[in-house]
């Protein structure tokens, strides 16, 4: 048996019109599917996307299809589905890496990357650096320095959206409208792992956040961001094809039970009745 790993996101750091097409950097945390991958029969409640990983793997290593009928996977994992937390990428990533493990092949990070984009648009979660990647082909991965360290705080909406309906809205005029602002978000991304300045970080987040308003926009935005400012956080980030929200900060620094009391004050938790503190981590899927 091989078991594996792969981080959720809390939306993303950035995502829209860079460098000649949609692409995105993903803003990793520490909440984890964990997949289980071994000798058996399927399991009658598999997650079908997880199946279907199994037979590209197996594909891509030559092996008859029909092995697929002796192979069980078990995916672990409590990320929030629909909401913007690549719950479904840290499902199909940990897979893959698993199957391939457990079939005596390793993956490395790009070969897994098109495995990945070959089912479904994929979150940058699956590099072990914050990466610049066309999720849709994977033809572009431009990774970054060591990213500085934050915590987020991550507020839940019920509200859900599935990646592949968020394809579905014409958006290229909006995205187009958006484009400067997004050149000079990757810019300050770039600076802020290079200057380990987790400001920085929060200032391309919130610059691709308030961008993101024009195409999936997040109720009382305004307030979130007078939030970030009497509160001097770093920024505000956004599932930008789904419904979370990160306030980006430091849990030694910030008082954290005041943000929370502040948005129960302000009816902001009538949006986001869940919060949950977490740290951005590595990315990258990583075997058990």
């Amino acid at each position: 048996m091989a078991v594996a790993q792969c981080p959720a996101s809390c939306g993303e750091l950035i995502q829209g019109w860079i460098l000649g097409s949609e692409k995105l950097v993903s803003c990793p945390v520490d909440w984890y599917s964990t997949v289980e991958v071994g000798s058996g029969s399927p399991l009658a409640d598999e997650r079908s996307l997880s199946r279907t990983m199994v037979d590209r793997v197996l594909a891509h290593f030559d092996y008859p299809a029909h092995w697929s009928q002796e192979i069980r996977v078990d995916v672990h994992s409590t990320i929030p589905v629909a909401k913007g937390m690549a719950s479904s990428t840290a499902d199909i990533a940990a897979t893959a890496l698993a199957t391939a493990h457990h079939l005596g092949h390793t993956l490395d990070e790009s070969t897994l990357a098109q495995l990945c984009v070959s089912l479904e648009p994929t979150d940058s979660t699956v590099f072990r650096q914050l990466t610049l990647f066309d999720h849709n082909d994977a033809s572009t991965q431009i990774a970054c320095e060591a990213q500085p360290q934050l915590d987020l705080l991550v507020l839940e909406s019920p509200v859900t959206l599935r990646t592949s309906d968020y394809h579905r809205i014409p958006r290229l005029d909006r995205l187009h409208a958006g484009a400067a602002a997004l050149q000079q978000a990757w810019e300050k991304v770039q600076e802020a792992c290079v200057t380990q300045n987790p400001r920085r970080m929060g200032e391309a987040a919130t610059l691709s956040a308030i961008a993101s308003q024009m195409l999936l926009p997040k109720p009382d935005f305004n307030a979130l961001l007078s939030i970030v400012e009497e509160c001097d956080l770093y920024g505000v980030n956004v599932a930008h094809s789904g419904s979370v929200v990160g306030l980006m900060l430091d849990r030694e620094r910030h008082d954290v039970d005041y943000i929370k009391w502040t948005l129960t004050e302000r009816k902001l938790t009538n949006h986001w009745p869940e919060q949950h503190l977490l740290r951005m981590v590595k990315g990258g899927v990583e075997l058990q």
